[in-house]
């Protein structure tokens, strides 16, 4: 099947800088991708490249099988939802989703028509006279949506569309959009550096840094088998532990991740001490010192919990361990 976008050796330059450098990426028709790393590590930068806003200095892009450098924006099928929402402030909310429409020449009563069926698929009916000024951010975010699905989009871009909420919100309209391309089947394409929201929303995830994609795969195989060091230090929390620990500990001198919640405290095995103690609602996180390195141990809520500077023995499963292909 035709992949929904295609990047084969893309490459972005900004002078000296290589923002997006030789990458290589297919997203799937119809699916959940989500594009995660720090700032600067070039996803943004090929989210732009997907909606033309900018051209590659190398390298070709492709949406569904039609190549896209030098096709402008407007003559693309995809559409974008920003952070900062970009609606226009002097327009009620079904002008502002009906623009893309209007700009089209589609007629009044059909682009309202449209505009009233995508507030719908928001959960906004009936705010259509309302102004930006007088919904919540959480509705704002709602009306781009909605006034990016108007133009039934073959792709939607969305260009950390979350970041602007509040943790309740987010994760409110984290569901919801999940719900929402299921049920439209609309090839999403996703950039975020919050690895939670990644993990929880995503089909498939392409972890960036310096420019390039260091690991692509399911949210799963991503967070069990990280191939980096720096995959498994910024794809949630991760234990690194060191070819000499791992030796010291009878297991091969290779660098290794341990997830926190992987770790228990037994009555045998490695012995450590408790340096901090952090009450997370859900469960509660240690810091311990075992021999020269520092360990993450999450507990479940509910168990006992060791005091500061307590003796403790920690103890995993061998299959917990993830040994990673690459040092860096």
């Amino acid at each position: 099947m035709t992949p929904a976008v295609r990047f084969q050796k893309v490459s972005r330059h900004f002078g000296a800088v290589r923002a997006v450098d030789g990458v290589d990426l297919d997203v799937a028709s119809g699916e959940f991708f989500a594009m995660l790393g720090p700032s600067g590590s070039g996803k943004t930068t090929c989210l732009r490249l997907i909606a033309g806003f900018e051209q590659p200095t190398a390298g070709s892009i492709e949406i569904f099988g039609e190549r896209a450098e030098g096709v402008p924006p407007y003559r693309r099928n995809v559409n974008t939802v920003f952070q900062d929402y970009a609606l226009f402030p002097h327009l009620n909310i079904l002008d502002n989703v009906a623009y893309g429409l209007m700009v089209k020449g589609i007629s009044k009563t059909d682009r309202y028509k449209e505009a009233e069926k995508a507030l719908e698929l928001v959960k906004l009916p009936g705010y259509g006279s309302r102004k930006p000024s007088q919904l919540s951010g959480g509705q704002r975010q709602r009306v781009a949506l909605a006034r990016a699905l108007v133009n039934k989009p073959k792709v939607l871009l969305l260009d950390e569309p979350l970041g602007a909420l509040d943790l309740k919100l987010r994760e409110q309209m984290q569901e919801e959009l999940k719900s929402l391309q299921r049920a439209l089947g609309i090839t999403f394409v996703f950039v975020t550096h919050d690895q939670g929201e990644a993990l929880s929303m995503a089909d498939r995830v392409a972890v960036f840094n310096n420019g390039g994609i260091v690991q692509q795969g399911t949210p799963q195989e991503i967070y069990r088998r990280p191939k980096t060091r720096f995959v498994a230090d910024f794809v949630g929390s991760s234990n690194l532990l060191s070819p000499d620990l791992m030796a010291s500990l009878g297991g091969e001198r290779r660098w290794a991740s341990l997830r926190p919640e992987a770790v228990r405290v037994a009555s045998e095995g490695a012995e450590a001490v408790v340096e901090n103690v952090s009450f997370l609602g859900a469960g509660t996180r240690l810091a311990v010192e075992l021999g020269s390195a520092r360990l993450h141990v999450m507990l479940p809520a509910g168990a006992d919990v060791p005091d500061v500077g307590t003796p403790i023995r920690l103890s995993w499963n061998s299959q917990d361990i993830h040994y990673m292909d690459d040092a860096a």
